[in-house]
């Protein structure tokens, strides 16, 4: 196992495909809120968006939020580019990324099976993997993109929050639940290539959802240490995954802010005294709110903000660098919550300029 962790670290640093990525070839501007965005993170196609709980177009609306409560200006953000395929070959198998792609089996067109599969919309399937690709893919390649530029911001500021991404159930070879990129695994890979300084990387993981995909990726890698607080009643009931979590807080459904906060915050703090990070790579879904059709947990908006601000708080505390990502949230009102915990940030000193 140990030659396994030191052949990928050696592959890493002489892969060229990190010497050639344009991802992080973004200038540093300081004027500029470490926030990442593009307005093409929306997916919106013919209805088809409305067949899934997801928000679709709740990444604009955070945006915009923000705009109109004044902590931005237009443009006062980062716009990231689209991954290349031999970007998303840092992170994944050929067999996989063609698996997004138009195919024929048996002599029959198969669309965009695996993608109606990944995103849970089953006429997806049926639709020119054309069109697929640039109303749900391209987007999904964006905030792949701002989640990598977010970990190089996060590592120069301090701090950085990609308004997208945490696509926590995709893997290498495979995507599901809404997650056909694995951003997060790109991000900690770019990370660990391009940082010298940077040897120990911590992901904590508080979507309502086990994350899968990255803890299958980084199983046998020490230099990656998994705390996930997660419902265990609901899906992906990844039992092989579960072995890549280094820190695994089940919950069940239910459990309210009285009984998550203290268990967060104790968590939180006893893995950083273990783990000793040198960046935290922060998935804050918002679907542990209460009522939500997929987390199944009873979360106040409140307790949401003050989530956010106690991992912050931590930390900042120990000059960790931190970046954030969106991840999942299956109601309306998600979006007003994620724009009123990144304003709480910033009125109690916790981000800033």
């Amino acid at each position: 196992m140990e030659q396994q962790k030191n052949e990928a670290s050696e592959t890493e640093q002489e892969d060229p495909a990190f010497a050639i990525s344009q991802l992080y070839n973004v200038d540093s501007d300081v004027t500029k809120w470490p926030l990442v965005y593009h307005q093409s993170y929306n997916i919106s196609f013919l209805g088809l968006e409305a067949l899934h709980p997801f928000d679709s177009g709740k990444w604009g609306k955070v945006y915009q939020f923000l705009i109109d409560d004044k902590l931005l200006q237009n443009n006062q953000h980062f716009q990231p580019l689209e991954p290349t395929e031999r970007d998303l070959l840092i992170a994944h198998s050929k067999e996989y990324l063609r698996s997004l792609k138009e195919k024929s089996v048996a002599g029959i067109r198969k669309w965009s099976a695996n993608v109606a599969r990944i995103t849970e919309v089953p006429p997806v399937a049926l639709l020119p993997n054309f069109i697929v690709q640039r109303k749900v893919l391209l987007p999904l390649r964006l905030q792949t993109g701002g989640s990598v530029l977010a970990g190089k911001l996060a590592i120069e500021r301090g701090w950085a929050i990609n308004i997208g991404g945490g696509f926590h159930h995709c893997s290498g070879d495979r995507g599901g639940g809404f997650c056909a990129y694995a951003d997060i695994t790109l991000l900690i890979k770019f990370v660990l290539a391009k940082f010298d300084a940077i040897k120990r990387v911590m992901v904590v993981d508080l979507d309502a959802h086990q994350g899968n995909g990255y803890a299958r990726d980084f199983m046998f890698d020490d230099r990656v240490f998994v705390m996930d607080v997660y419902n265990r009643n609901i899906y992906p009931h990844d039992g092989y995954a579960k072995r890549g979590i280094k820190r695994k807080v089940e919950l069940t459904s239910g459990v309210d802010d009285q009984t998550y906060l203290p268990l967060i915050k104790s968590h939180l703090t006893e893995s950083i005294g273990e783990f000793d990070p040198q960046l935290i790579v922060y998935n804050a879904g918002t679907d542990i709110l209460q009522g939500d059709p997929l987390g199944h947990l009873n979360i106040s908006a409140e307790g949401i903000v003050k989530r956010d601000e106690i991992v912050f708080a931590l930390a900042k505390g120990r000059g960790i660098p931190i970046v954030m990502l969106t991840s999942g949230g299956y109601q309306r009102t998600t979006a007003r919550i994620i724009a009123n915990s990144i304003l709480s940030l910033r009125n109690n000193g916790l981000i800033n300029l």
